[in-house]
């Protein structure tokens, strides 16, 4: 079996990735099955470098606020900011701490010096405004598109104006309260207030829709894109907000379903501007749905993005999975030889494209057993799902950098 498991593997480079598809998938995902991994971070910028330079990719895509994303957009493709300031206040979940996320902007800024604008490569945040502990006020996301409205449009055409705005949002640490995470008790999501908010968020992005020939012909397209993304975070904020606030058995279920339908949301929009690539977690990128333990809790299994994105896109959406050895640093020792993850450690080289598919044919109808994470930090491969993605990255040993 290991000669067979050796034919399904190349080396790691962008020709090996898109060997895997008959043509340019439009929207290429790279999943990770734990976060802040080092030697994952560095082969993803290395791939995401080969494909833009090789494929013609424009955009990346990150797992992070989509609102503080445009700060690193800004920066990429105009060079507005400094980079340390753009790295704490441009991503979420202090991913910008980390040393591969931090060469992977200093790169994309380096490619776009000097290049016409038609050419420069575009950062995209995809997640939504929100932390493991809680979420964003509405308040930037609601007031920068009933601005951008303001601004164009006759007052008659808007459902409030914006002190009304302010009035109904009110101080942003009721919305942040991280206690409202594991307590709907102390989420305002089905107040009074965020149900008003819900309607006017509604009514603000259907102005948007239904003003679009006389927007785009007073604006710049970067500016009615940019309100579209405020009209997505803003409504799917006040989707999650009022999910926090649910007290039934479901509850958690529908607050990762909210969360990964705006991913997806966001990465179809990341879509429709050309080719793009996208780095985040396995759980948020796979076809099929996705499962996660939590204490005290039953499994939760929802829809996630990427299996969202597939059934709009069909094949020109493209799901690589990454995997790996060892995480000493957090106790993930040598993975169990009769596992995916121990057969593929036991080759010789320090990692490889695989190709999923033919992985899975190998196996037949007795795929290996699942590895058991000893980390709850780590997801490891469901090997029944192999036929749900293109291929696997595989990398031996890594170590999580500390925040």
């Amino acid at each position: 079996m290991d000669t067979d498991i050796k034919a399904t593997t190349h080396a790691v480079d962008a020709a090996a990735v898109m060997s895997l598809f008959a043509g340019r998938p439009r929207l290429l995902a790279l999943g990770e099955p734990t976060h802040a991994a080092d030697v994952l971070l560095a082969t993803r910028n290395e791939l995401f470098r080969q494909l833009v330079e090789q494929e013609g990719y424009r955009t990346i895509a990150i797992e992070s606020d989509c609102l503080m994303g445009q700060i690193v957009d800004d920066y990429v493709t105009t060079g507005t900011g400094t980079f340390d300031e753009v790295m704490e206040r441009g991503f979420s979940h202090e991913w910008g701490a980390f040393p591969g996320n931090r060469e992977l902007v200093r790169w994309m800024r380096a490619y776009n010096e000097g290049r016409p604008a038609s050419e420069r490569l575009r950062f995209a945040g995809v997640d939504g405004p929100m932390e493991i502990t809680g979420a964003s006020s509405p308040r930037q996301a609601l007031t920068e598109l009933h601005g951008y409205l303001a601004a164009r449009l006759d007052a008659d055409l808007l459902p409030c104006d914006a002190d009304t705005l302010d009035r109904l949002l009110g101080a942003d640490d009721r919305w942040t309260n991280p206690d409202a995470m594991m307590d709907p008790s102390r989420s305002i999501g089905r107040s009074a207030e965020a149900t008003e908010l819900r309607l006017l968020a509604d009514e603000l992005v259907a102005a948007l829709d239904a003003q679009t020939p006389h927007l785009i012909a007073t604006s710049w397209r970067d500016d009615f894109d940019r309100a579209h993304l405020c009209g997505r975070a803003a409504v799917g904020l006040l989707r999650y907000h009022y999910a926090m606030a649910d007290t039934s058995p479901s509850r958690m279920r529908r607050l990762l379903s909210q969360r990964d339908a705006i991913i997806a949301a966001n990465l179809l929009a990341v879509a429709e501007r050309g080719p793009a690539l996208v780095s985040s977690h396995n759980l948020h990128l796979k076809r099929e749905k996705s499962t996660m333990a939590m204490t005290g809790l039953p499994p939760q299994v929802w829809w996630c993005a990427g299996a969202i994105v597939s059934a709009h896109l069909g094949e020109e959406y493209a799901f690589v999975a990454s995997a790996l050895g060892t995480i000493r640093n957090k106790d993930v020792d040598t993975p169990p030889p009769d596992t995916v993850e121990g057969l593929l450690y036991a080759l010789p080289e320090d990692g490889y494209v695989v190709d999923a598919r033919r992985l899975a044919a190998v196996f037949g109808d007795e795929p290996p057993a699942p590895r058991e994470s000893s980390w709850f930090g780590y997801f490891p491969l469901d090997p029944a799902g192999l036929t749900g993605c293109d291929g696997i990255v595989f990398v031996k040993d890594v170590t999580i950098v500390e925040r």
